[in-house]
């Protein structure tokens, strides 16, 4: 094979070698050239967020008369539709309900961890995004195991069978006694019923266990997208399903269109045809919606549709406007979809989707995450339920083809909702066209009055160090609720990932640099309405939600981690929120503490990284322990 470019850690190329199989090596080995451009793309963004802070800008539209970069299309042309998109295949024409979650669990033998995906494939939805990046952990060789599972169940082995056998019952079981009828007629039959789609990690991130030979980081979107398709393809094409892919995080037209040179590379190693890899593209970041036809066009034949997430989103926009010190988020539960903004980027979504390209074909557009599980009390499950259901029901009206659920029991209690209607999707509703106004740009910023609270204040708290010690313990995905609701059955816990986090801190860092103006009197602290948010009434809260959590029963935060995960999460929340400098990723300080669980070392690590950062803008992304693992057995 000649000097390999890239470097696998430790054994794992062995450990792992049905993942790291030849052909998969050679397709990564073809594809690294690529890394540096990703570099030099992920650098641009830091140098534009930089900019707009520095100048005080808002994000703008981009100039009709440029082209695209990374491509040869003109912005105007995109936004017209002189382009030539995807056709919808087959099996993604109906996409009612898809469910997500990881294909793998931590810390667990592969038939315990398998289960995740015999859940997802005997559910019922329509479609499921197996998550290699916000609810996938990484600790150990969690990525692997998430690849391994999928090959495992995609062909068919045994072990995965056996696996879903009895999965079938268990679900069967609970639908006696949740519906009074069982949910599965034929568990083999059903495992055909839903469409495989994979979410690859952002641009942003490294991956853990392969590098380049010379010692940097290398593309963890890379990495996760040709082991699945390398690992996948034939099965799925011979079955008939789509090659599938989720693709997070995009900014820019530029970004998708580095994309899509991944994509049309891995393609042409393989022999596949042009455009075989479909992808839906999750619109979470703000300058996205400046850029939406831009990006459809740039995908060409690899577009299938967007998707329009929520935590990510409000994030974003938290992010590109922290140089603002008027731009102030309320509580997180008052910015729904249909509050000032994120109504707006519904919108513009929903008229993308349905503008047509050279050949008339349209998009799909997949409606926002439901995070309701339907496990409490009698009043709790009925409420809550109530709300998904009105939810989907508001998304459906509003021309959505589908949305999603964080839990294979939502899939029955939501989807009716579309199989009401009947309809295998909205594409070409009609819609006015998109506009590229002052008044459109500015939209897309839109706040409307709304509590901020001391109440709300705990919650993100609350949540946001439960998710970072969920997360040092392996669980990206965990059912979160405030601890002040710890006992309460009537208050549901929501499936939530990384994103949970992300926004989270980024309002408290928010409300903290900006002297947010408190909207309701506290008894509990004794703030008014009218006082500011400041640096020690956070403290006290910080000490209070965290005592709180120590406090916890082991169902709530598990015993293992009080003295482990959990002050390190605490660390994290404190650095992150008082830096004077906003690091844009919460996840970055997540991520160099994986497999770390020394207070001491964590405060290092902590250090390295915000100041890095705070000097020239580097965002350190790379496993820092990749060379001090030693191979065993070579």
């Amino acid at each position: 094979m000649g000097t390999r470019t890239l470097e696998i850690r430790g054994n794992l190329e062995n450990d792992y070698r049905d993942v790291f199989t030849g052909e998969a090596v050679a397709a990564l080995e073809a594809l690294s050239g690529l890394d540096k451009d990703r570099k030099a793309v992920m650098a641009g963004r830091i140098e534009r967020r930089a900019a707009r802070a520095r100048n005080k800008q808002r994000i703008t539209f981009l100039d009709p008369a440029a082209t695209i970069s990374r491509t040869k299309i003109k912005v105007q042309d995109a936004r017209d539709g002189n382009f030539i998109g995807s056709e919808i295949p087959r099996d993604l024409q109906r996409q009612w309900i898809q469910g997500t979650g990881p294909a793998a669990k931590p810390n667990s033998t592969v038939e315990k961890s398998i289960r995740n995906i015999a859940y997802a494939l005997l559910s019922g939805a329509d479609g499921w995004m197996f998550d290699g990046e916000d609810a996938l952990g990484q600790i150990s060789s969690m990525s692997l195991d998430n690849q391994r599972n999928l090959k495992l169940a995609i062909h068919r082995d045994p072990v995965f069978m056996k696996t879903a056998e009895q999965v079938a019952l268990e679900m069967n079981n609970w639908g006696k006694e949740f519906f009074g009828r069982p949910i599965i007629e034929d568990w083999v039959k059903q495992l055909d019923f839903t469409t495989k789609i994979f979410r690859a990690r952002g641009l942003h991130l490294d991956d853990r266990h392969v590098r380049l030979s010379e010692g940097t980081g290398f593309s963890g979107s890379i990495v996760d997208a040709t082991l699945f398709i390398v690992n996948n393809h034939r099965r799925l094409r011979e079955s008939g399903s789509s090659l599938a892919l989720y693709l997070p995080k995009i900014q820019t037209a530029e970004e998708a269109a580095l994309w899509n040179d991944i994509l049309t590379a891995l393609e042409q190693h393989l022999a596949l045809p042009d455009g075989a890899i479909k992808v839906y593209v999750l619109i979470e970041q703000v300058e996205a919606c400046y850029q939406l036809m831009e990006m459809r066009a740039a995908l060409g034949k690899h577009f299938s549709g967007f998707d329009t997430g929520r935590w990510d989103y409000i994030n974003s926009v938290s992010d590109a406007m922290a140089w603002d010190k008027e731009f102030l988020n309320p509580n997180i539960d008052a910015i729904t979809m249909t509050y000032g903004y994120m109504r707006i980027y519904e919108d513009r979504v929903r008229r993308a989707c349905n503008t047509p390209d050279r050949l008339g074909q349209y998009a799909l557009w997949q409606g926002g995450m439901e995070p309701n599980i339907p496990v409490g009390s009698e009043a709790g499950v009925t409420n809550g339920m109530k709300r998904a259901v009105a939810g989907a029901e508001r998304e459906e009206r509003e021309g959505a083809s589908g949305k999603w659920v964080a839990h294979w029991k939502m899939v029955h209690i939501v989807r009716p909702v579309w199989e009401k209607v009947g309809k295998a999707n909205q594409l070409g509703l009609k819609c006015p066209p998109l506009t590229y106004t002052t008044a459109d740009a500015d939209g897309l910023l839109l706040l409307e009055p709304a509590p901020r609270t001391v109440r709300g204040a705990r919650d993100l708290l609350s949540v946001g160090l439960q998710y970072g010690n969920a997360f040092g313990q392996g669980l990206q995905a965990a059912a979160l609720k405030p601890a002040d609701y710890f006992g309460n059955e009537d208050v549901l816990y929501l499936m939530e990932d990384a994103a949970t986090g992300e926004i989270r801190l980024s309002i408290l860092w928010e409300w903290l640099h900006k002297n947010a103006t408190l909207t309701e009197d506290d008894n509990e602290t004794g703030a008014k309405a009218g006082d500011r948010f400041t640096a020690q009434l956070f403290s006290r809260l910080l000490v209070e939600e965290y005592e709180k959590l120590r406090k916890a029963s082991n169902r709530d935060v598990h015993d293992v981690s009080k003295n482990t995960t959990l002050p390190i999460a605490r660390e994290i929340v404190e650095a992150y929120v008082n830096d004077e400098v906003k690091l844009p990723w919460y996840i970055d300080l997540l991520n160099i503490n994986l497999n770390n669980q020394n207070l001491d070392e964590a405060k290092k690590r902590i250090r390295l990284l915000t100041e890095a950062f705070r000097k020239n803008g580097t965002r350190i992304t790379e496993n820092l322990d990749f060379s001090t693992q030693k191979k065993v057995g070579s």
